[in-house]
């Protein structure tokens, strides 16, 4: 195998691992217990746009669930991406914007993460591949 071959092989599965790892933290950590305890988020959740506690939930249940399932598949990943970014810039610059780089810090490698795939891509370990036209790109 020559070694542009060997360097393409190397970045899919980068992109394969930075993808599934991502998705899945993100989902087991936020998504799901979100989820699992809806009545419970319903009482805690912030609602920085006064769009009612059940919205904003329904909203971030769709990023921090749904969306990291698609990443994970490989599946309108960049399109993905974007509502997770948007929930990670609303709670740190809007939500909790007294917090430290260290308070954030989480959330900020989350943005680091995401947008590196929004730019990258999926790579070609994923279901995107088989898709048609522009819908290959999304």
């Amino acid at each position: 195998m020559n070694a542009s071959r060997w360097d393409e092989r190397a970045q899919d599965l980068g992109l394969f691992f930075l993808r599934v790892s991502g998705g899945l933290f993100l989902l087991w950590v936020h998504g799901l217990p979100k989820l699992l305890n809806y009545s419970t988020q319903l009482q805690t959740i912030e609602d920085p746009f006064h769009l009612g506690a059940n919205v904003t939930l329904i909203l971030a249940i769709f990023a921090e669930v749904l969306c990291p399932l698609l990443i994970v598949a490989g599946v309108f990943v960049r399109l993905a991406c974007l509502p997770i970014l948007c929930v990670l810039l609303i709670a740190l610059l809007i939500v909790h914007p007294q917090w430290s780089l260290d308070e954030g810090q989480f959330g900020w490698l989350l943005m680091m993460l995401f947008t590196s795939l929004l730019i990258a891509g999926p790579g070609r370990l994923a279901l995107n591949v088989r898709f048609p036209g522009a819908l290959r790109y999304a």
